[in-house]
């Protein structure tokens, strides 16, 4: 979120939305908003949505999720807005739809996405150095 210059601008009980404004390197070869920056954005506004509604300490993790673009996002930027379609105890499901913002303000639906989240224990977070770890135990001794 923070290469992307992604903000969160409403966060409430199972409800996010984050906006992204245009940047010439968050574009595709046709000057659009790549797809990978608009999936990116409505999975943090389905992650936060779902975790607002999660126990104290929780941390939350994407554990699929499906995008439809349904027209190019096109721009001065984009806004998704997440929100929590069913709560759990361990998965949570939820859509995200993303929308193209021109100049004047007027928004229209590029792209929607159905995410399950799954609540993980705090001490589920890799630090780089238990990655760093689990890598060298992997890597196979050279013959």
């Amino acid at each position: 979120m923070r290469n992307l210059d992604a903000r969160m601008v409403e966060l409430s009980a199972g409800r996010c939305t984050i906006e992204c404004a245009f940047r010439d390197d968050l574009t595709q070869h046709h000057g659009l908003f790549h797809a990978g920056v608009v999936t990116t954005i409505a999975d943090n506004a389905c992650g936060f949505a779902a975790l607002s509604l999660m126990p104290e300490g929780a941390e939350v993790l994407s554990v699929e999720f499906k995008t439809s673009f349904l027209r190019p996002a096109a721009g001065v930027a984009i806004v998704a807005r997440g929100e929590v379609v069913k709560p759990g105890r361990t998965l949570t499901f939820c859509r995200a739809d993303v929308f193209a913002r021109d100049a004047a303000g007027r928004e229209v639906l590029a792209a929607t996405m159905t995410a399950t989240m799954i609540a993980a224990a705090p001490e589920a977070r890799a630090t780089h150095a238990t990655l760093e770890a689990r890598a060298t135990h992997a890597t196979p001794e050279p013959r």
